[in-house]
């Protein structure tokens, strides 16, 4: 089957309207000092109301079934919304598609019974909770390698005794539903559980909020402790020792949906260093009739281009059934890239302004660093490449 990326018409109308609602209710808000929070991102309160205001123009959850209060894309819907929703640095909450309750709640619609989607995932559809995946840990705990997890997950009846601890959970201080992978037993591929649990039950304790250089997202990277928190068997995802499953299902679409945020954001950064390259005056000629200006514009664009097509493609694949670990690994390498070196041009291109607080581009850089940290370092994913090719041989660029 042939890729088209010409745009099914729903979908086409779902970006524009979203293009529309960014424009005129999210950049404005942009400069104004009053937007923020004390973590540079947007005030709760003003937060709700543009929430409520993207559910009744029906933007709201669009990667959930109809069924379930979303707009049913498909994950190629999906690429185009999403980086459409991220040019501004409040779209995907706004939205109702930002990490990690985006990949929550792609995972939980995936792998829930019916009874575990009411009571979990619901909620956060209809914007009622907040939650977070709590799988990564303090060294010598696992990090981008889930075999290396100490936490433990210890069965008593009907009942799992949870201890240990966890670190770099984002949005845990407001979250209320939770992701957790604990370890169940010493099997190498079965060894780990995902469970669910509430903000509300006894045995676990928020250690701290990890301050890091960047803007946050709400709810934070904060440090958690589990001293005997006991969750019911009932609330176990998929069975006993599929918790490296659970999260690979997890972490495949959720990697994708980063880049289709992430290319927002360097489409955003190029957008501010355009205007401003098109009126700027250097002896007596615009910026943008500059042969080294012109070539620095050029690379950006070449490789945003690139990070569409490479996440697009991903996202075809996902859509046909398909794990796409290569193309998935691919894209989001170059997309983290692209979003540091898109920032770091167009700042450079816009001098000091670009520095300064008068434009987003100085959160923008800042924001962009984690890229190539965050669901697996860039170097992990080059090495899932190479074992890849090593195994396939010519085949690794099979059409």
């Amino acid at each position: 089957m042939a890729i088209d990326y010409t745009l099914d018409p729903a979908v086409e109308n779902y970006r524009m309207r979203i293009e529309a609602f960014v424009r005129e209710e999210l950049l404005p808000l942009e400069s104004d000092p009053g937007s923020y929070d004390g973590h540079e991102n947007i005030a709760p309160g003003l937060l709700e109301t543009l929430r409520a205001k993207a559910r009744a123009a029906g933007l709201w959850s669009l990667q959930m079934p109809m069924a379930r209060g979303g707009q049913g894309l498909s994950v190629v819907g999906m690429a185009a919304c999403y980086e459409a929703m991220n040019f501004s640095i409040f779209g995907p909450i706004v939205f109702n598609s930002a990490a990690p309750d985006d990949g929550n709640m792609i995972v939980l619609n995936k792998v829930g019974t019916d009874a575990q989607k009411a009571r979990w995932l619901q909620p956060i559809i209809d914007g009622k909770v907040r939650s977070a995946f709590a799988m990564t840990e303090p060294h010598p705990g696992s990090g981008s390698d889930p075999a290396m997890m100490l936490t433990t997950a210890t069965r008593q009846g009907d009942r799992w005794i949870v201890r240990g601890r966890k670190w770099f959970i984002t949005g845990a201080e407001v979250a209320q539903h939770f992701i957790l992978i604990a370890r169940t037993s010493d099997d190498a591929r079965k060894g780990l559980t995902a469970f669910m649990f509430d903000r509300s039950q006894p045995g676990w304790r928020i250690e701290r909020r990890i301050p890091i250089m960047g803007p946050e997202e709400h709810g934070g990277h904060c440090e958690i402790e589990f001293d005997g928190l006991e969750i019911p068997d009932s609330e176990r995802l998929l069975g006993v020792g599929d918790g490296l499953k659970v999260t690979q299902i997890r972490l495949g679409t959720a990697r994708l949906t980063h880049c289709m945020r992430w290319l927002g954001l360097a489409r955003r950064a190029m957008s501010i260093a355009l205007d401003y390259v098109a009126v700027r005056e250097n002896q007596g000629r615009k910026l943008a009739e500059r042969e080294g200006v012109q070539w620095l514009l050029g690379d950006a664009a070449m490789q945003i281009e690139i990070g569409r097509l490479l996440t697009m493609r991903a996202a075809w694949k996902l859509d046909r059934g398909d794990f796409a670990r290569k193309e998935i690994s691919m894209a989001k390498i170059t997309v983290a890239d692209t979003l540091q070196r898109a920032a770091d041009t167009a700042i450079q291109l816009c001098g000091a302004r670009g520095y300064s607080k008068d434009t987003v581009l100085e959160w923008i850089y800042r924001y962009a660093r984690q890229a190539r940290l965050v669901d697996g370092a860039s170097e992990v994913h080059k090495t899932v490449l190479a074992r890849l090719l090593i195994d396939e041989r010519d085949d690794f660029w099979r059409w």
